[in-house]
């Protein structure tokens, strides 16, 4: 793993807790992850939390390496503009099996030109920025990570976690990425089309008042038609003022907003009630299962089914009840 000055405590230590987990659990039987630490600001390196690090330095790292890790931080502007980092994680990959970042790590990897042609995530806060600084690379800011080729991109912070079990799995099956999640105590272990946050809709609100209204009649009128002539109405501007207003302020289009918004609420439902799948997408303004079905897997690349069995919350008195999908109902 590369570490730098001012990067982010949690970004290393957060994988480096599951793979040192997994070790742990996987026996004198298996073969265990060994870290190593290289930095240009070796010995001693200072995160940004303060925490202080160990580190070898760049030129330790030689040789074969099977995962490269390249986490972010609040001093990523400064890691940007070392060439010699950037060079080096230029080299270290093409001797690595799979390269991996965490939140503004991906920023390096793409400046270094790895992730040219490719789909990568960040953390939802910089997705528009890194679109923008790197316009040959597709950015997805709904997933919790992104797998395209030996490239491993994960979103904001803790969902390093999540994509080092996603390794984990990969390496040695599901059983001890599922016993390493537990043994972490981890609410649970999640797939990576997951959407990060339901804040990044919170996080759209528009400063703009008309806009701002609009967007929240839309979420009060969610199970109905919502057309964009309608919307435009409730915010008492021309259809087509309205569409390129509500584009500048919210970064989105009217129609997207819609969908994202009815997948959003889509997500709460099966997470926390035991409706029917046809009477979550009624609740959400989807005028047909079927179209339900082809958003939500557009979206997060999950069924509405596989969503509810690997996010529904239990609760303690055993309130949401799956016999109706033992039973082999819609739900």
């Amino acid at each position: 793993m590369v570490v730098y000055a001012g990067a982010m405590a949690l970004d290393i230590t957060g994988p480096i807790e599951v793979f040192d987990t997994a070790n742990r659990l996987l026996g004198p039987s298996g073969t265990p992850y060994r870290t190593d630490f290289v930095s240009a600001d070796a010995p001693l390196v200072r995160m940004s939390s303060g925490v202080v690090m160990e580190a070898a330095p760049l030129e330790a790292g030689r040789g074969p390496i099977d995962t490269l890790l390249v986490p972010g931080g609040w001093s990523l502007n400064d890691a940007l503009g070392d060439q010699s980092l950037v060079s080096w994680i230029s080299r270290a990959a093409a001797r690595s099996r799979r390269v991996a970042s965490v939140c503004g790590g991906s920023f390096l990897l793409a400046e270094a030109g790895l992730l040219d042609g490719r789909r990568a995530t960040t953390h939802w806060a910089y997705s528009e920025a890194m679109a923008c600084r790197y316009p040959q690379v597709t950015v997805d800011a709904e997933p919790i990570f992104v797998w395209d080729g030996p490239f491993v991109t994960a979103a904001g912070v803790s969902t390093g976690i999540d994509m080092a079990l996603a390794l984990v799995e990969a390496d040695h099956g599901s059983a001890l990425a599922l016993e390493t999640a537990r043994f972490l105590v981890l609410f649970l272990k999640r797939h990576g089309g997951q959407s990060q946050y339901s804040a990044v809709l919170d996080a759209q609100l528009a400063d703009h008042p008309p806009i701002r209204a609009a967007q929240e009649w839309i979420l009060k009128n969610l199970d109905n038609p919502l057309p964009v002539a309608e919307i435009a109405r409730q915010a008492n501007m021309s259809q087509r003022n309205f569409a390129r207003v509500f584009r500048r302020e919210v970064g989105v289009t009217p129609g997207q907003y819609v969908e994202r918004t009815r997948i959003a609420r889509a997500r709460e439902l099966l997470e926390t009630t035991d409706l029917t799948i046809g009477q979550i997408a009624g609740r959400c303004g989807f005028a047909a299962t079927e179209t339900f079905f082809r958003s939500f897997g557009r979206t997060l690349g999950l069924t509405p089914k596989e969503y509810r069995h690997r996010f529904q919350v239990i609760s303690p008195a055993g309130l949401i009840d799956r016999h109706h999908e033992r039973e082999g109902s819609t739900a």
